[in-house]
């Protein structure tokens, strides 16, 4: 039984910061040798971003006055507890899930919105209960009886697990609609220290969010969508201490060790057999490559190794370069790309993304239109 995607729509917050401007805001406001600065200004400088946006509106040149962060009086960065960062993730992340989920409803002509049966929500970046999905049925006036489902804490691949739960619900319930809204809110956790990992977080991860429908009904997508094909699964034999998350006192602690990309590239061939083999898919055979962006060597380093076209993965480049790495949202403004940007009509994607464990997830989709 065939499973669509039937539309897609992302969000960012309103406030936009370019890479020059946090590169030289960290300059200034951080206490650095020399050697931190120059590493700073070599990271920046190669991250393949050239801005991207958060809830925190402290930086902005116009903000003045003090906020959860920084003091514009005294010129001082402040170190948030947990609990204060979580604070604003509830009240921001709220705003993203209601607006997100109305507007994808909205821009699905055919569906009736008491028709939809399960909620899955995902975010690794905050928490709160009652929860994001019922801020979703809430506000969008859906079933109460309708079954919710958040998934928490997976990191940057966590959109896959909910394509995987939808899919499965819809193959066991045909008539059931699931509506899938991520939100993460990365850049309230970075931390603005010079050790490699805060370095390295701060300059790649962003805020953002996205919603996507699915179910067995093709009439739903507006425009065009993709089929589910396949969902795969694997962790690496190698890994699990180079990208992790913990709570700090002071927001979430992440390790995001330099080797990722190497570790990912020596490891990428065999962790695509299992969904290749099972789809009986051949390299050369794929159409597009939606490539989670977690950063410009990773990009580099996968595509160099499998000998991909530049041309097949521009949506990944396009959207590191206009958002940077949203975590879970990323890979569906990534799917979201290729589908405004669609040539053809059923062009096969073949998508990944990547988080802890080290955890890799893959799905085989392919883009059809309804026009």
């Amino acid at each position: 039984m065939a499973v669509y995607l039937n539309h897609i729509v992302n969000e960012v917050p309103d406030h936009r910061y370019t890479q020059s401007f946090v590169r030289d805001f960290l300059k200034e406001h951080i206490t650095m040798d020399r050697k931190s600065g120059l590493a700073i200004h070599h990271i920046y400088k190669n991250s393949g971003i050239d801005a991207r946006y958060s809830v925190i509106p402290d930086f902005s040149e116009t903000y003045d006055q003090t906020g959860l962060f920084f003091n514009p009086d005294t010129r001082t960065l402040n170190s948030p507890t947990t609990g204060e960062r979580n604070h604003l993730y509830e009240i921001e992340a709220k705003k993203l899930y209601t607006r997100l989920s109305s507007r994808l409803i909205s821009e699905i002509p055919k569906l009736d919105n008491s028709k939809i049966t399960h909620v899955i929500t995902v975010s690794c970046t905050g928490f709160y209960a009652p929860g994001p999905d019922l801020d979703v049925v809430k506000f969008n006036g859906l079933n109460p009886s309708v079954q919710r489902f958040h998934i928490g804490f997976m990191g940057c691949y966590a959109a896959f697990p909910a394509f995987r739960l939808a899919k499965s619900i819809c193959e066991a319930t045909p008539d059931a609609i699931v509506l899938i809204v991520s939100v993460e809110l990365c850049t309230l956790h970075l931390k603005f220290q010079t050790d490699t990992d805060s370095m390295i977080s701060t300059s790649v991860f962003a805020d953002g969010g996205a919603a996507t429908l699915v179910s067995t009904q093709r009439d739903l997508t507006p425009d065009s969508g993709y089929e589910i094909d396949g969902l795969e699964s694997i962790v690496t034999e190698n890994g699990a201490e180079d990208m992790a998350w913990s709570i700090g006192d002071n927001g979430f602690d992440m390790i995001l060790s330099t080797y990722i990309p190497d570790l990912l590239a020596s490891n990428i061939k065999n962790i695509l057999m299992p969904i290749m083999d099972k789809h009986d898919v051949q390299y050369d055979e794929v159409d597009l490559w939606a490539i989670h962006p977690g950063g410009r060597a990773i990009l580099d380093k996968i595509s160099a190794e499998l000998n991909i076209d530049e041309s097949k993965f521009t949506p990944s480049r396009d959207v590191l370069r206009e958002y940077g790495n949203m975590s879970s949202a990323t890979i569906l403004f990534v799917l979201n790309k290729m589908r405004e940007l669609k040539t053809a009509a059923d062009q096969s994607v073949l998508g990944m993304a990547f988080g802890p464990g080290l955890t890799v997830e893959t799905g085989l989709f392919k883009l059809f239109s309804n026009k």
